[in-house]
């Protein structure tokens, strides 16, 4: 199949794909809707088996990256690393919502740079909860940090995001390298919107507090702590010798594994469910119906509105074309859309595509997957994000932390002559 049927077909179910992930009827797994449509697409020769394939084998080393992230985070929460942290930062904020939204700010940073903003939205939003009931304050100014820093607070580390990896295997940077780059947009994005929340959420936090309540505290999981930091070493050590830094992420993974698992606190299926297989492979499936929409008008039509160049006007341009197609269609479709037309370019283009498919998420529900699971825990806690109130806080800050991060990256890359 060829022309004008392939990309309708192409097309249709890909947003049949990303509205299935949305809505999950059922319960049912997002590979549910993915893997047929990749392989009708494959049957009726909408993309090739070998065109196929190949996304497949560029995809599955940083699919197999993410699984030991996602393990790596479930043995931290195992280990009480996430409840510890959050009862330290109740008792510095003692009662006060302002300094209870600084703890929250820092932790939500570091949890996602290191850990995933996966473990930030499903381990850390419920901890969030209980130290805000805790600690006697309104709950929503914190939860909207865990949502907004899952996604800009991820520009940091190559492992912060799926995004990230793979455009760490399109930029050509080392892990060291792309982690220097991002450092100051990461910084960037994470004041502005420390200083836009607090302005969205000032009467919250004027509220003060209804009385801190007593409980017991978690001891601090120091095994946990030194692993953990040994692993993000691993990380550059590995990537400046030339090696893989999946190896660092398998290693700290197997201890933290062997010791939970002889201590009885996850069975072998917590750690086969805490890598989420099935959304492995519906990210695998999701790469090839990508494929087809690039390959029947879509890469056409990125390719005529991409800019040339590492300039300022180029890279904010290529940042809000980003922004905008991740809120459109998701930003992992997009993401795998952008990055074989700008991988040549050099790292600048790459890296601002991510600024916009990892901080452009903060406007819809849709824009991240990341988002729509925080929705949920949201609702699992007798809470809901308004649509109206979702979107007004996007609108506010989104465009300043795009431009801000994007202008932080044009500032890097000039003093460093990239």
């Amino acid at each position: 199949m060829s022309g004008v049927w392939a990309e309708v077909l192409a097309v249709g179910l890909l947003l049949g794909v990303l509205a299935f992930a949305v809505v999950r009827p059922r319960g049912l797994p997002e590979a549910t809707a993915a893997i047929p449509a990749a392989l009708l697409l494959i049957v009726v020769g909408a993309v090739g088996t070998a065109a196929a394939w190949e996304q497949v084998e560029r995809l599955w080393p940083v699919i197999a990256f993410l699984a030991l992230l996602l393990m790596l985070g479930h043995l931290c929460a195992a280990e009480g690393l996430f409840t510890a942290a959050g009862d330290a930062v109740a008792r510095i904020a003692r009662g006060s919502p302002g300094r209870l939204l600084v703890g929250v700010f820092a932790v939500a940073s570091v949890v996602t740079a290191v850990l995933s903003l996966d473990a930030t939205v499903v381990l850390l939003t419920p901890v969030v909860f209980a130290t805000a009931h805790r600690s006697g304050v309104r709950a929503k100014p914190h939860v909207y940090a865990c949502t907004h820093l899952a996604n800009s607070a991820s520009l940091l580390l190559p492992v912060s995001n799926l995004t990230n990896l793979l455009a760490l295997a399109a930029s050509g940077l080392t892990f060291a390298s792309f982690a220097g780059l991002m450092a100051l947009p990461w910084l960037v994005s994470i004041a502005i919107e420390y200083v836009l929340l607090r302005r969205v959420f000032r009467s919250d936090l004027a509220a003060g507090a209804g009385g801190r309540r007593s409980g017991e505290e978690t001891p601090t999981p120091w095994f946990a702590l030194v692993v953990l930091g040994l692993t993000v070493v691993g990380f550059v050590a590995t990537s400046v010798i030339g090696i893989e830094p999946v190896w660092a992420a398998l290693v700290g993974t197997v201890v933290l594994a062997v010791r939970a698992l002889v201590q009885r606190r996850v069975t072998p299926k917590d750690l086969v469910d805490a890598a989420s297989p099935l959304f492995c492979l519906f990210v695998l499936a999701l790469g090839v119906v990508v494929a087809a929409v690039v390959d029947h008008g879509l890469g056409a039509a990125l390719k005529y509105l991409l800019p040339d160049g590492n300039g300022l006007l180029a890279l904010l341009a290529i940042t809000g074309i980003a922004a905008v197609l991740s809120n459109l269609i998701n930003n992992l479709p997009a993401v795998l859309a952008l990055l074989p037309l700008l991988g040549p370019a050099g790292p600048g283009p790459v890296l601002a595509a991510l600024i916009g498919v990892n901080l452009g998420p903060n406007l819809t529900y849709v824009g991240s997957l990341a988002t729509l699971l925080w929705r949920r825990i949201l609702s699992e806690h007798d809470h809901d994000a308004e649509l109206g109130e979702f979107t007004r806080v996007g609108l506010l800050t989104v465009p300043a932390t795009l431009v801000g991060a994007t202008v932080a990256l044009w500032l890097t890359l000039i003093t460093i002559g990239g």
